[in-house]
């Protein structure tokens, strides 16, 4: 159990800040899924129109720092690999 003053706030602060953590991170393997179902289900337009949104989200997460900005480049990349191949 914390002791000093600033160490409860800094546990109310960390617990507050853990749930928003939680929430990008949901967001981001939400994307991910998303896109993977697009892309397997061959609906290349669909998979077209979303990939901006997609790519959106990755960015966010990544320049909050959930996921490293070189992981989410990659990812990005691949998907617009794979989008403009079929």
């Amino acid at each position: 159990m914390p002791n000093t003053k600033s160490a409860i706030r800094r546990v109310r602060r960390v617990k507050k800040q853990t749930q928003v953590n939680r929430i990008r991170k949901s967001k981001y393997k939400n994307a991910v899924k998303q896109m993977d179902n697009l892309l397997k289900s061959k609906e290349k337009d669909k998979a077209k129109k979303y990939f901006s949104k997609f790519q959106s989200i990755l960015m966010q997460v990544a320049k909050s720092g959930i996921v490293s900005k070189n992981t989410a480049a990659r990812k990005i990349s691949r998907v617009s690999k794979k989008i403009s191949s079929k």
